[in-house]
């Protein structure tokens, strides 16, 4: 079959487009724009379109030309200046849903998620519900897929926050999280393949939910134990503290990062991820498996143990390192100026070429700093703090010379900022 696929870079996407060429299906993908994870995915032809600008069904119309089915994986957890969940969950796939019964593509296989049929407590929830309505008002075949919280061996949003709790030497208690029925992605994957077999059912509704109900403390336990590391205490955060936390995770999202930490993700915790699996197992015949079995089945390697204990530092890093150039930015235009431009004119530059040196340096410096923390330009903004570290060695030796004797000046610093530089772009990507 030829399959157009919506979300081919996320976390199910990816999977489901390996499985999908592995049982000889063509991959047609959606995707916001082509970037380097892309390369990595075997897709047949990479179709670059961003939901929010294809809400009518024109938009679609081209692309449907000797598409057998259609697979719709994409999701975004919160409104940003990046993201739309009124556009990613309903008018998109709507207009998308319209176009297929207008040009006879009749199968359909749409991931919702675990809950929302049950009341809308975000605009995930009520966005993910109105995309489900719009599908099921259309005479096509469709199957909608709800699953809990899915987790695997790659790790994205969620999945990738529980390894990262379960590197730190405590645990902070979730009190309102409500309990999990966490499935794995690999019966996930089945799932779909199944559902795009001859004769698979039509018009159903099914959630996949794991066998093994968990607490949110639990899970981050479970997956502390399969890193080799001990249990740890569990301690209570004052609410003001875990509030402070998903508003800071909503800025941050603002400037395009898409932390797992948000409002909404601290209402919809509230709810949990909880369902009946049995008309799943059913039509499928899929018995789904526990997250301990699951990890009992495939060892941690070091190479999760570094994922784990780098994803918290991530952010860490990437702030600190964005803070570092901002304050020596307006340190070098403001208290220190004077310092710098007697620097300068010491080393033989007169005025006001002295002057326009030490101000151009603190704008550059606030610039990479400002680049570093959006997300859009992160990358290219490390990319500048490196040249102009680099730079900044060859102006000073050529300069001031005498800076190499001092002990504690600024050529020895700039070893260990040249290394972070490197940590920070070698650990940027998020999938």
């Amino acid at each position: 079959m030829r399959v157009l696929l919506l979300g081919a870079t996320g976390l199910i996407g990816s999977s489901v487009a390996a499985r999908l060429h592995r049982d000889e299906h063509e991959v047609v993908a959606v995707t916001r724009s082509r970037g380097p994870e892309a390369m990595r995915l075997p897709v047949a032809r990479w179709i670059e379109m961003d939901l929010r600008s294809a809400t009518a069904p024109e938009a679609w119309l081209p692309h449907l030309s000797g598409i057998d089915a259609v697979l719709n994986c994409a999701g975004v957890l919160q409104d940003s200046g990046r993201d739309s969940t009124s556009a990613a969950h309903n008018k998109g796939p709507a207009a998308l849903w319209e176009t297929c019964e207008r040009v006879g593509v009749r199968r359909v296989i749409h991931f919702s998620a675990m809950g929302v049929d049950r009341g809308g407590l975000t605009g995930f929830s009520t966005s993910k519900l109105a995309g489900d309505e719009a599908l099921k008002a259309r005479d096509l075949d469709w199957v909608i897929l709800r699953p809990s919280v899915v987790v695997g061996r790659p790790a994205y949003g969620g999945s990738a926050l529980f390894r990262g709790l379960a590197s730190l030497p405590v645990l902070v208690r979730t009190p309102d999280a409500g309990p999990l029925d966490i499935v794995q992605l690999d019966d996930v994957v089945e799932t779909v393949a199944r559902m795009l077999e001859p004769g698979a059912p039509a018009r159903v509704e099914l959630e996949l939910a794991g066998p093994e109900r968990l607490r949110f403390e639990e899970v981050v336990q479970t997956y502390r134990a399969w890193l080799g590391w001990r249990p740890v205490r569990l301690v209570s955060a004052p609410a003001f503290l875990m509030n402070a936390a998903y508003r800071f995770g909503d800025l941050v999202g603002k400037l395009g990062w898409r932390p797992p930490i948000r409002s909404t993700a601290q209402r919809e915790i509230v709810r949990g991820a909880v369902g009946d699996a049995s008309e799943w197992k059913r039509l499928t015949g899929i018995q789904p498996r526990s997250l301990s079995a699951a990890l009992a089945a495939e060892p941690a390697s070091v190479q999760e143990r570094w994922f784990a204990s780098l994803y918290l530092l991530k952010p860490l890093a990437i702030g600190t390192f964005a803070l570092f150039w901002l304050l020596t930015g307006f340190v070098s235009l403001g208290p220190g100026y004077s310092v710098a431009e007697w620097l300068m004119r010491a080393g033989g530059a007169a005025r006001p070429l002295s002057d326009l040196s030490v101000i151009a340096g603190g704008v550059a410096d606030i610039l990479v700093g400002v680049g570093i923390l959006v997300r859009r330009t992160s990358r290219l903004a490390l990319i500048a703090a490196l040249l102009l570290s680099l730079f900044y060695i060859v102006a000073g030796t050529l300069i001031h010379p005498e800076l190499w004797r001092d002990p504690l000046g600024p050529m020895m610093k700039i070893w260990p900022i040249l290394a972070l530089n490197l940590v920070c772009l070698a650990i940027l990507r998020e999938r």
